[in-house]
This record gives structure tokens, sequence and C-alpha cells, in this order.
């Protein structure tokens, strides 16, 4: 266990080191291009993936088939892993984020640079007036819009409610919803620095058809996403109250 610790802190440490290395190494191309700005972001998400198989034992998996066409992405988020390896994954990943990560270093230009969609708290229904009317106007360019329904990071075991922000971008769209499932916040939890060894799975599931009204919508979405991370996290050896 303590062996552990010293691994997880170790592997914090070079991976708060490489975020600016990397994004000062790709940012003459991201400058000109989002290709450069996408290329920074993937890579760094690949080291972090790379390090954490050797440094702290664990390993990143991504299952099921990964959609590459314009679709909106519902995603189970419990942890910073998941993001990256979303967006490692993701040909085109467009993720709805709050707005206070664009004036993060070195993430916050990169995310204004990928154009990704910044909302404000509370507001979130103006919040996605806006973004309809950006894709509507063609000023963000065709990608996998990633939400997370229930709007925050939440711990293996929680319970938060779904938000009926994702139902209205699922109406607006007229796109399929591809639900996803993972157990990354059972290795990687959002609070500490314990990291923990095995396999951390992020699983794109079968895609919900458009069509569906608001609440079966919901209710399908709900379900599908709490009953496969539910399965995740028991694969991981996960137990409740444990």
């Amino acid at each position: 266990m303590m062996l552990q610790w010293v691994r997880s802190i170790l592997f914090i440490i070079q991976a708060t080191i490489a975020m600016p290395i990397i994004g000062l190494l790709f940012a003459p191309w991201a400058m000109f291009s989002k290709t450069g700005a996408y290329a920074a972001c993937k890579s760094y998400a690949g080291w972090c993936m790379w390090t954490a198989r050797w440094m702290i034992g664990l390993r990143c998996e991504i299952r099921g088939t990964v959609p590459d066409g314009e679709v909106l992405v519902a995603a189970k988020h419990q942890s910073f892993l998941d993001i990256m390896m979303i967006f490692h994954a993701l040909p085109r990943a467009k993720f709805i984020m709050k707005r206070e990560i664009l004036w993060t270093p070195v993430i916050g230009q990169y995310t204004k640079r990928m154009q990704m969609i910044a909302v404000d708290r509370g507001k979130r229904g103006k919040a996605i007036q806006q973004m309809m009317q950006d894709v509507n106007a063609g000023r963000i360019e065709p990608g996998q819009i990633v939400i997370y329904p229930q709007g925050t990071r939440v711990a293996p075991g929680a319970k938060v409610s779904y938000k009926v922000g994702t139902a209205i971008l699922y109406d607006q769209l007229g796109q399929s919803c591809v639900p996803v499932s993972t157990n990354a916040g059972y290795f990687w939890p959002r609070r500490g620095l314990y990291r923990r060894p095995g396999l951390a799975v992020v699983e794109f599931l079968d895609p919900i058809a458009p069509g569906l009204s608001k609440d079966a919508f919901m209710k399908t979405l709900e379900q599908t996403i709490e009953t496969e991370s539910d399965a995740l996290l028991a694969e991981a050896g996960y137990r409740a109250n444990a």
C-alpha cells in the first residue's frame, strides 16, 4: 500500500509537469491549426494513459464501437481519467464544459482553440440555446458533442439526478445518442492522491435512435448508463460501502 502511494504521487507529479511541456511543444502548430490543438491534447491524454500503465499499474481500455460521425455522446463522468479516455478515443470531440475551465492555464487556451462549448453554471438552458445557435450557424465544426448528463463528476456509488439538458440536445439535434459507461472513478477518484492499479474501462454502448419522447429518452439513457457503469464497477472489484 505504501509503495502504491509513492508511485501515485510520482505519477501525479510527472503528469502535472508534462502538461505545460506538451502544451508549449505543440503551441506553434496549435496557433494556426485546430488539428494541432487536438494533436496536443490527444498526445497528453496518451502520455498519461501510457505512464499510468507502468508507473501505477493502471491500464486503460476502450470498449464498444467508437462513433466517428456527427453524434451526441452522453457519458458517465467519475474522473479526469474518463475525460482523457473519451477525448483520446473520439476523432473530434466537442465537450460541453463549465466556463471556468477557459481560464485554466494551458487547458483553457487549448479548449478555446478547439472551440469546446463552455456553459455558465446555473444558466444551462440559456447555454444550450446559445450552443444550438452556434451549431446551426456553422461556427462549430462537425464532430461528436460530449455531454455529461449528471452535470458533474459523480463518485462510484453516489446518486445524482440526470439533467434534462441532454434530452433537449437530443431532440433539437435530431441525432442518435451514444451512451457511455465507465468505472474510472474507482481507480482515479475525484479527490485525493491515491491511484488504484487495475483496468479502467470506458465503454461506448449501443446508440439510442432519434425520435423518442423526452421522458422515454431520459429513462432509457439513465437506465443504460447506470446499469452498465455498475457492471463495470463490479468487474473492477468495487463494492458499495465496502
